[in-house]
């Protein structure tokens, strides 16, 4: 299993399970992440910090922190 943050422009993947925590995994959950959901990373800034993900119709900027908790397949 990967996460989010091991993502490269163009992929897509399943979101498994989340690791996080607290706010941000309620933070998480609240904006779709959810088991099962598809994303598609759009875009990596140029120090790789945040990334764009297709998230449910709408682009959605990740820290990699944050995307580091949250676990993957590729799809």
């Amino acid at each position: 299993m990967n996460t989010l943050a091991q993502m490269n422009r163009g992929e897509s993947a399943i979101i498994c399970t989340l690791a996080a925590t607290g706010r941000i995994r309620k933070r998480l959950l609240d904006i779709g992440l959810v088991p099962g959901t598809k994303v598609e990373c759009l875009q990596k800034s140029p120090l790789g910090d945040p990334t764009a993900f297709f998230i449910r119709g709408a682009v959605i900027a990740l820290r990699c922190e944050d995307c580091s908790k949250i676990y993957v397949r590729k799809w």
